[in-house]
């Protein structure tokens, strides 16, 4: 995952089927005013609790924009970029399972295909229940994301996971106390808030009792 021996920057091909950037004019309140946005897909995100374990099922993976946005900030540029210095598992961030909405399918079977490809459970769509709906990216994007959440068993377990194609991602069970901390007070993590959140839920309404 975090083999890798060269990063630089490009332009965005005018075609990408993932991001189109673009500037949106408005009046408010008389005065002309623009923002810069840019088109991103829908996302679903699925907190996993696999009850024969009692353990959290997250995703690792490397992230270019987290990696990019360390960097950046700390030294307010990306050229030449010392991979010593600045080492790929920087980037690496843990994160609920989740995918973009691309399919002609319902969001609910898109969060089971994902869980099979990433985590490799395999359940019904009945067996998923819905959280919530929210925006991300507000400053940019505004994308709508749905979480959902699923209890599994080993019995579910039908193949290690791992992502499809080209995808590097590494399945991470998490004892309830870790998943406890990284919701903590002062913590410092990697992860995207829809996972921050997503546990925040889960303790409040799902985790077992004597937790």
């Amino acid at each position: 995952m975090e083999n890798i021996s060269k990063v630089w920057l490009g332009p965005l091909p005018a075609d990408s089927p993932y991001v189109k950037p673009f500037r949106m004019y408005y009046v408010q309140n008389g005065v002309e005013k623009n923002w810069d946005l840019l088109k991103v897909h829908d996302s679903v995100a699925i907190i996993l609790f696999n009850t024969t374990r009692q353990k959290l099922v997250l995703v690792r993976q490397f992230r270019p924009a987290v990696y990019h946005g360390v960097i950046a900030s700390k030294e307010g540029s990306f050229d030449d970029v010392d991979l010593s210095a600045f080492p790929p598992s920087i980037g690496v961030t843990l994160e609920l399972c989740a995918g973009i909405v691309d399919k002609s399918k319902s969001w609910k079977e898109i969060a089971r295909e994902e869980m099979l490809e990433e985590c490799g459970y395999d359940v019904s769509v009945e067996r998923i229940e819905e959280v919530m709906k929210y925006r991300s990216g507000v400053g940019s994007s505004g994308a709508r994301q749905e979480m959902y959440y699923c209890e599994v068993t080993d019995a579910d377990k039908v193949n290690s996971g791992g992502g499809v194609e080209d995808e590097l991602i590494e399945v991470v069970e998490l004892s309830l106390d870790e998943g406890k901390r990284m919701v903590q007070q002062g913590a410092v993590n990697n992860s995207p808030p829809s996972c921050l959140m997503g546990l925040m839920w889960f303790f409040a309404n799902k985790a077992p009792k004597n937790v």
